[in-house]
């Protein structure tokens, strides 16, 4: 089994998809670009929080394409457009954005302002992290 497959099979065991759309998002994700050069641990957590909802999994698949079109061989650019992204966020999805960076760069996550984070979007990080987990145990 491929790094890909055995993320997807270890994810799914432990159910930690929300619906049938995130688990199929998340499952072409990994189909299309679990073989190419860039894919990694990190990224693999990207894709699961990106494949949450349509408008995330869509940024993704954009930016996932524009690097296999580039030849990319790491996720830096797509770092760097991470930075671009949260910056851009008026709410909390600033956050999600940089989790998603924290994936990258495979550093822990810290939140600076819990005041302000809407129970929805600490549910998604929460759910991200724990999804994470179980991907650095793959």
């Amino acid at each position: 089994m491929s790094f890909a497959t055995d993320c997807f099979a270890a994810l799914d065991r432990e159910k930690v998809f929300e619906n049938s759309g995130h688990r199929t998002r998340f499952k072409e994700l990994l189909d299309c670009y679990g073989g190419y050069p860039f894919f990694s641990k990190g990224l693999c957590k990207c894709m699961y929080l990106s494949a949450w909802d349509e408008q995330h999994f869509c940024i993704m698949l954009e930016t996932l394409m524009d690097m296999t079109l580039g030849k990319d061989k790491n996720t830096d650019e797509m770092r760097q457009k991470g930075d671009l992204l949260a910056e851009e966020q008026k709410d909390a999805e600033y956050y999600v954005y940089e989790l998603s960076n924290s994936f990258l760069d495979n550093k822990p996550f810290v939140m600076d302002a819990l005041g302000d984070v809407s129970p929805d979007i600490m549910y998604i990080i929460c759910r991200a992290m724990h999804a994470a987990e179980i991907i650095d145990k793959v």
